[in-house]
């Protein structure tokens, strides 16, 4: 039997955790894990960019989703000690990618505008909303447990999606454009 979206166990605006707690809709932690399941959707339109197959970049994008889902479930689960399916190497991968890109870019001359090409543009969205959701993290680490790696690998992610924005940009000859402090 199909069960049913709506539960009606929201609508006096709590929610519960992987576990059964139940806890207000604006909880910290909701907060947090909300933010990276923004992020992943956004992720999902950044996917479908055509542009997308150079350099295996399609499966890292994918990989990066189901990332954050185990960060997401991490995070949705109080007094939960383990980040499954989430390892150093995952950040080291991130880091590889960042400096095999950054290393076909030309040196910063300054800050850059977000924009340029509709990639890079989702990218410096997918950048904005992974800042967000650090942030939200970090909050949640005050009060919870976070294991170091969830900040860690989300901070790289938005490493990542700085210089990808950066290197669409260049490789698809769009003016990298800087801020004008005098405009």
């Amino acid at each position: 039997m199909k069960s049913k979206v709506y539960t009606l166990t929201g609508d006096k605006g709590t929610t519960a955790l992987v576990g059964g707690k139940r806890v207000s809709k604006d909880d910290v932690r909701v907060e947090a894990y909300g933010t990276i399941d923004e992020l992943n959707a956004n992720i999902g339109l950044l996917a479908h960019n055509s542009k997308l197959d150079m350099k295996g970049m399609h499966e890292l994008i994918r990989k990066i989703q189901n990332k954050l889902f185990n960060i997401g479930a991490y995070l949705a689960t109080d007094n939960s000690d383990t980040v499954y399916g989430l390892t150093d190497d995952d950040v080291k991968e991130l880091e590889a990618c960042i400096d095999r890109m950054d290393a076909e870019l030309p040196p910063l001359q300054g800050f850059i505008l977000p924009g340029g090409s509709r990639l890079s543009a989702q990218c410096d969205v997918c950048r904005t909303i992974t800042r967000r959701a650090e942030r939200r993290i970090v909050t949640l680490s005050k009060t919870a447990h976070v294991d170091p790696l969830v900040l860690q690998y989300v901070n790289r992610l938005s490493d990542f999606f700085f210089i990808f924005a950066r290197f669409n940009n260049v490789s698809n000859q769009f003016e990298e454009i800087y801020w004008d402090k005098n405009a």
